[in-house]
């Protein structure tokens, strides 16, 4: 088992130095399935719900990793690849002031409009209630994971590192959502 793993990380690498982009898109498409599946399966969603899976896997196929790869070469071009603290300090910041709204407001939206099929003016009304603890909360813990990933995180490797934590936010992201339709129903 531990060769076919190893060979599979091997091959894994290899697409990652040849083809980023479509590695990261990739690999994101599949982390944000497997977040899907798993928040699915912990607010005991019996059958999967393949509709909304499917559109969790475009999203992360079609903007998350392709956004992350160009975020994180246009970051490390604009510090110079820099890893001292206080360059890595700013890295941080300027993530946390600009992506993090961002791709917050944009998963609101998505997950509103596209994923469950609402009206804009129900999305318009939970991004207005619910966005700004969502962006607190992210504001908690994101700029952590910036830190590790900015720090000690080769840039070939800090998208896919983003995308798996990222795994685990979009987990948040899915229960939050769903303790709120709980509460409305």
């Amino acid at each position: 088992m531990g060769s076919i793993a190893k060979k599979g990380l091997q091959n894994y690498l290899i697409q990652l130095q040849q083809h980023p982009l479509r590695t990261k898109a990739i690999t994101a498409a599949v982390l944000s399935a497997l977040s899907d599946i798993v928040a699915q399966k912990i607010t005991g969603i019996k059958r999967l719900q393949m509709r909304r899976l499917l559109l969790k896997v475009l999203f992360g196929f079609a903007y998350l990793g392709p956004f992350g790869h160009f975020l994180h070469l246009l970051l490390d071009k604009l510090f110079k690849g820099k890893k001292d603290t206080a360059t890595v300090a700013k890295k941080v910041v300027l993530e946390q002031v600009t992506s993090s709204p961002w791709n917050n407001l944009l998963f609101m939206i998505y997950y509103g409009l596209v994923i469950e099929s609402r009206p804009w003016i129900q999305v318009k009304s939970n991004i207005k209630r619910e966005y700004p603890k969502v962006q607190y909360t992210s504001w908690t813990f994101w700029p952590v994971v910036g830190w590790i990933n900015h720090q000690y995180v080769p840039l070939q490797f800090r998208v896919i590192f983003h995308s798996i934590v990222a795994c685990g936010w979009g987990i948040f992201l899915n229960l939050r959502a769903r303790s709120l339709a709980l509460k409305k129903a």
